[in-house]
């Protein structure tokens, strides 16, 4: 990686549960096709994908709170909103990288994009 490229995750949060319980099939078809050309963009651009996934219902998740405890079930947040898929993007321009997450946006979804500590940060 050059000293001008970073590696960025970007985080989808929303109600990602609502795709599977109230969507209609047509609507979810919608959504995955802005997915889709958000791929296509961050190619076309520039942008390397390196990594990501979407996630699994938040009611699928296994817990374990700060200090340690017991196994519980749900996620960790008690909100309706949640992470519900990432993108893991090494790029050298933020700001387009920025601008191309706006289509998700739009999807109704939060977006958050955080640098990935690099060994270099931990150095410093």
């Amino acid at each position: 990686m050059s000293a001008q490229t970073k590696e960025y995750v970007v985080l989808i949060i929303g109600d990602a549960d609502r795709w599977w319980t109230t969507m209609t099939d047509e609507e979810r078809k919608a959504g995955y096709a802005v997915y889709d050309r958000f791929g296509e963009e961050l190619a076309e651009r520039g942008h390397e994908v390196t990594g990501g996934a979407e996630l699994n219902l938040s009611s699928t998740a296994r817990t374990i709170r700060a200090g340690g405890g017991p196994v519980t079930d749900g996620p960790y947040a008690e909100s309706a909103e949640q992470v519900g898929g990432f993108y893991q993007v090494r790029t050298e321009n933020l700001d387009d990288l920025l601008e191309c997450c706006q289509m998700l946006a739009e999807l109704g979804d939060g977006i958050e994009v955080r640098p990935v500590v690099t060994d270099e940060d931990r150095a410093s």
